[in-house]
């Protein structure tokens, strides 16, 4: 099974190497490898999640490698159960479908729970190379056929979908800042046809979220407050249709070095939450705002975000409070209940990180603290050079 499922993977894959002498050494290693032996096919496993950790970069549509350590949050947070079916229909090289597949298996006791952990996960991917990584992650990952296929999810008519195209968890970090063109938008009902293709993803999960479902997307802060019609309906039908219960607000060099673009994560069920006001699945949402660790002024591939960075969401998604500095009315946490978010335009652009105020000084003071701290540092230089002169046993 394995070897047809390479073979039909890689069938469209062309990839040359000039050297044979080099192509028979790499051949060598691969041959060499105990992929049966389970500690080192493991080992082996996080050795491709860190080549694809090395290798991603942004590409034209806003696609980027997301952070392992806020796949695995976002994994735990929405706690899979043995049984249940997760989605992510641009699932790149399968990071969450790998991070869903970690947080599972702490579940996993029978032979039954083993063979239903396999049959977990479903993905889809555009773009045919990473595709084709992601296929290998699954298989380095235990899943022997593993459901994850080579298409376009927005080019299927979201009304046609049923009961049986749904899922009960969906994880997602789609692509945005891309845009469709108006094929793709005629498989959309008109008022939610947008040609942003993060929003066109958002409405793909809102048909394919099954009953009592559960979902975890990270979209870019122009969802937040963007005023269109088409992103104005989502927004609506996510307060009047599911339960859209917390949204965290991610700092902006989440996926440093790849974008700067500030995101969030939006955290909804499909479902009414118990006391919501008629007309709303939703009760309350709360808003809450990761700041940067301390000791970091911003993420960056020397300082990547950690697990461990996850614990104050951690603490405080079990035990919320509203957190807002009297003082300066900085908001950190707080909660807004449905009707109050429709009366604001349905503007999610809450608990918004503060913006550092610059000081705008009259030019003659702006030169006089410019030649101040020129002459500081002249002084600094030359005092360094003092110093590797006297090493030296220079003198001049």
């Amino acid at each position: 099974m394995r070897s047809a499922i390479v073979r039909a993977t890689f069938q469209d894959a062309n990839q040359y190497m000039k050297d044979g002498v080099l192509l028979r050494q790499v051949l060598n290693v691969i041959d060499g490898l105990d992929l049966s032996s389970y500690e080192e096919s493991h080992a082996f496993g996080e050795i491709y999640e860190t080549i694809l950790k090395e290798m991603q970069s942004a590409g034209t549509a806003g696609e980027f490698y997301t952070p392992r350590a806020l796949t695995d949050f976002m994994a735990e947070i929405i706690q899979p159960k043995i049984g249940e079916k997760v989605a992510d229909f641009a699932c790149g090289t399968g990071g969450f479908l790998t991070s869903w597949l970690k947080a599972l298996d702490k579940k996993v006791n029978t032979a039954e729970d083993r063979e239903a952990f396999a049959n977990s996960i479903y993905g889809i991917e555009k773009k045919q190379f990473p595709y084709m990584l992601c296929v290998t992650n699954m298989l380095l990952h235990d899943i022997d056929s593993p459901k994850v296929f080579h298409g376009n999810s927005l080019t299927k008519d979201v009304l046609n979908y049923t009961d049986d195209d749904k899922f009960n968890v969906i994880l997602m970090n789609p692509p945005y800042g891309g845009n469709e063109k108006n094929d793709v938008k005629r498989h959309f009902p008109s008022d939610l046809a947008s040609s942003e293709t993060a929003d066109l993803f958002m409405v793909v999960i809102q048909y394919r979220l099954a009953k009592n479902g559960r979902a975890a997307v990270i979209l870019p802060d122009g969802f937040l407050f963007g005023a269109d019609n088409a992103k104005l309906a989502i927004k609506e039908k996510l307060l009047r249709e599911f339960n859209l219960h917390t949204i965290i607000r991610l700092p902006g060099s989440i996926f440093a070095p790849y974008t700067s673009i500030a995101t969030n994560i939006l955290f909804f069920n499909n479902e009414k939450a118990e006391g919501a006001a008629e007309g709303f699945n939703t009760k309350d949402t709360w808003f809450y705002r990761m700041d940067m660790p301390e000791g970091y002024k911003h993420f960056s591939k020397t300082k990547p975000m950690l697990i461990d960075h996850c614990k104050p969401m951690v603490d405080w998604w079990n035990n919320r409070t509203e957190i807002i500095d009297n003082e300066t009315g900085d908001e950190k946490s707080r909660c807004f209940s449905a009707q109050e978010l429709l009366d604001l335009g349905c503007n999610f652009d809450q608990c918004k990180f503060p913006k550092e105020e610059e000081e705008v000084l009259r030019p003659d003071e702006l030169l006089k603290q410019y030649h101040e701290k020129r002459t500081a540092l002249d002084a600094k230089i030359d005092a360094t050079l003092n110093e590797i002169q006297q090493m030296l046993g220079i003198n001049i």
